[in-house]
């Protein structure tokens, strides 16, 4: 499987998605630490790929993204943005109610199977 092949399995199979430096309990820059607070204020799991571990996403990803930065949120094979969107939305309580949505839908679908 080719790296583009992998961030598009990774992005299909997290509905909610957060590619970072470093991990949730331990973020490797400030970006990182401020996109992870906001996500864990929502109350709902997400997955994340520390891309410092994985050099070929860290390269690839901002091409098929079309976005230059880390972290990136990707919420139903969507990318949201970075951090500075991230924080914008969280402050304005929309993040909150795109994550719980998101979150909502998995539940029924899990409960559908």
């Amino acid at each position: 499987m080719d790296t583009i092949e992998k961030i598009k399995q990774q992005i299909e199979e997290n509905p909610i998605l957060l590619y970072m430096k470093g991990s949730p309990k331990l973020p490797n820059c400030g970006f990182s630490a401020q996109a992870t607070q906001a996500l864990m204020s929502c109350g709902e799991q997400f997955a994340y790929v520390d891309i410092l571990q994985n050099p070929d996403i860290r390269a690839e990803l901002p091409k098929y993204a079309d976005w230059p930065t880390f972290p990136q949120l990707w919420v139903e094979g969507e990318l949201v943005g970075g951090c500075d969107i991230i924080m914008e939305m969280a402050q304005q309580g929309e993040l909150q109610t795109l994550i719980k949505e998101s979150a909502a839908k998995r539940a029924d679908e899990s409960s559908a199977e």
